[in-house]
């Protein structure tokens, strides 16, 4: 839960244009103030599969938001299952805006026409190369990591390598819950991250009155923010209606959780 930028890129061409492509937005990388940059890295086959790295590690991360999550049901049959298509061929390259921030990934990559699971055959409509990402600079707003001018570097540095994706011609969408992308408005961006940091403060800490420190317990991003107990008293207001019937909705889908917290 926090305030999110959502992507995708698209492209057409063989592989060849397609790592100019990435080539280009990795170079854009490199004059932006990216905490970390990774190099850009070609994968194949196997090599696509996350389960061969470490937890934690950035190419992990990178391969698990490679996949892509398609619909599959099948005809005469009364369900939906949703599998995970991992790409065949992946050129893409990690980056991280900042603390507090989540690491964005960039690439393009291939995908199979079909791919063998538990149901059956699945035709995954995945033609061309693509990318879809995201990436949460909420809590690059913590005053710990430098506050909102913080949050407005990692936030604006991703807007400007979509800027430079759109430049390239192989953007395709984005939804930024900060209606930045959209508006291009950096007053009324410090004042979303304000009423996002809030309301959130303020969820967190009703949940936790409710819940209390169990397994159920909340674990939240925010409750490390410094101000957290001002956030939670100025985000009141900002409540969603029915949160104490939603508590008791966590408890009851909870209590096979065997310790495992709720995270905001």
């Amino acid at each position: 839960m926090g305030l999110t930028i959502h992507y995708s890129l698209k492209a057409r061409g063989n592989e060849a244009q397609v790592r100019q492509f990435v080539h280009a937005l990795h170079q854009a990388a490199q004059d932006l103030p990216f905490k970390e940059l990774g190099p850009v890295t070609e994968l194949s086959g196997a090599q696509c599969n996350p389960d061969g790295h470490q937890r934690g590690e950035p190419l992990r991360w990178l391969l698990i938001q490679a996949a892509q999550n398609v619909e599959f049901k099948p005809k005469g049959q009364g369900y939906t299952s949703w599998f995970d298509v991992p790409p065949t061929r992946l050129i893409a390259f990690y980056t991280w805006p900042g603390e507090g921030c989540e690491a964005s990934n960039f690439g393009l990559c291939q995908y199979p026409t079909v791919m063998e699971t538990c149901r059956g055959p699945l035709k995954t409509k995945l033609p061309g190369w693509r990318w879809s990402s995201f990436c949460k600079t909420q809590y690059a707003s913590n005053s710990q990591c430098g506050g909102v001018p913080h949050f407005l570097r990692c936030h604006l540095t991703v807007i400007a390598m979509l800027d430079k994706a759109r430049e390239l011609g192989c953007l395709d969408k984005v939804s930024d819950e900060g209606d930045f992308w959209e508006k291009r408005n950096l007053p009324e961006l410090v004042k979303e991250i304000g009423s996002w940091n809030e309301m959130i403060a303020a969820f967190g800490g009703k949940l936790k009155d409710l819940l209390g420190n169990g397994p159920l317990g909340v674990q939240s991003a925010i409750a490390q923010y410094p101000n957290v107990e001002q956030l939670e008293a100025a985000g009141q207001s900002k409540l969603p209606p029915g949160v104490e019937q939603l508590a008791k909705l966590i408890q009851r889908v909870g209590r096979d959780t065997q310790g495992r917290g709720q995270t905001l």
